[in-house]
């Protein structure tokens, strides 16, 4: 039984194609990361980091191609064989208006993406020039079905913006309903900006409104 080999399979429309490697890499490396927003509060002894938005994920992977090290004769390009082929996912699809949807699968991994950039290195020519070895160095974006993650992930935090500014006559409750749909729930923000008169806001004051549930950065006891 061979070794299983990195298959991308591209969806076109209502159809798909199967793209196999000719060689697997030695190596794969999958990113992410998150923007946070920090915001500093007079009188705590750190700023307060809240959760803005989850990045995507990109999976980083060398391709290896080669028609030197074949029977045939003359040698092939190994663009026209190969590498056009990884290229050509950049592509718009006329039906998509957009690259295609692509999944790369190599045992455990299966990551639904689009190739959003590749580096091309020819590194082996025939007498003529014509390149027969290369190596791709592709960056694939993964591709999120929100629906999809709304099934799978359970939710606890309110949506809420980062910053609220105050308007006239306006009150920590009113703010609370806005963001939380509860009245009851102004002291997570007041806490968050160091309120100490519920009453006392100020037409243009800017207000960080936390995420619930909420930490006291002082008593580190949640606050809902």
């Amino acid at each position: 039984m061979g070794l299983e080999r990195v298959k991308i399979t591209v969806f076109r429309g209502a159809g798909t194609e199967e793209l196999k490697v000719l060689f697997n890499p030695e190596e794969y490396s999958i990113n992410k990361d998150n923007n946070l927003a920090v915001q500093g509060i007079p009188g705590l002894s750190a700023p307060i980091v809240q959760f803005v938005n989850g990045n995507l994920r990109t999976l980083e992977m060398e391709l290896f191609f080669d028609t030197w090290d074949t029977p045939t004769f003359p040698k092939k390009d190994v663009r026209k064989e190969h590498t056009n082929k990884i290229i050509g996912l950049m592509e718009i699809d006329s039906e998509l208006h957009a690259p295609p949807l692509l999944i790369v699968s190599w045992s455990s991994l299966r990551f639904r993406c689009v190739l959003a950039r590749v580096n091309q290195k020819f590194t082996m020519f025939d007498s003529d020039g014509k390149p027969v070895r290369a190596r791709l160095t592709c960056t694939f974006n993964e591709v999120i079905d929100p629906e999809q993650e709304a099934r799978e992930v359970n939710r606890l935090t309110a949506d809420f913006s980062k910053v609220h500014v105050v308007t006239q006559d306006e009150k920590l409750s009113d703010i609370a309903t806005k963001f939380y749909d509860d009245p009851a729930r102004w002291r997570p923000i007041a806490i968050a900006n160091g309120i100490v008169d519920p009453r006392a806001l100020l037409p243009g004051q800017s207000l960080l409104i936390p995420s619930l549930p909420f930490i006291d950065p002082q008593t580190r006891e949640v606050v809902s």
